[in-house]
């Protein structure tokens, strides 16, 4: 096997993985997912505050707003690619800043009010969730201001 061929099999497989995207009909899909999830979320809070569904719903959550990230649009071109590279891009940096601002502005008000704060880190969810919910609305925003 040739080293040649090798990275030309990686590179069309990187390619294909670059170039994912679901159908249409999953962006409805994951939102019924999102909304529901998010309502029982609610729900639960006010009903039963069972711990061991928290991860669950947690999870289920992240899967119906990866569908709706990664579904196409009914029309897509080059251009709304391109809008989804930038939203995933601003998105990838959004968190990075907001998960290292973050933990630093919760110490200071914590130790201005009680004196007892330490810095604390983020959730795999919290970090996933903002992000999902970050370039959602920066695809959107770039998509409305573009029209």
């Amino acid at each position: 096997m040739s080293k040649q061929s090798l990275c030309e099999r990686e590179r069309s497989h990187l390619e294909k993985m670059n170039k994912f995207q679901l159908e249409n009909k999953y962006k409805k899909i994951g939102s019924f997912i999102a909304i529901g999830v998010f309502t029982v979320m609610i729900g639960r809070k006010y009903i039963d505050n069972s711990e061991w569904l928290k991860p669950i719903l947690h999870g289920v959550l992240l899967v119906g707003l990866l569908l709706i990230s990664l579904s196409k649009e009914k029309l897509e071109d080059e251009f709304i690619d391109s809008l989804r590279s930038q939203s995933y891009r601003l998105a990838f940096i959004m968190v990075i800043i907001y998960s290292l601002v973050q933990p630093l502005i919760n110490f200071v008000v914590g130790y201005l009010l009680d004196k007892n704060e330490k810095i604390e880190g983020f959730s795999y969810f919290q970090v996933l969730f903002f992000m999902l919910i970050v370039q959602l609305m920066f695809f959107w925003q770039l998509k409305r201001m573009n029209k």
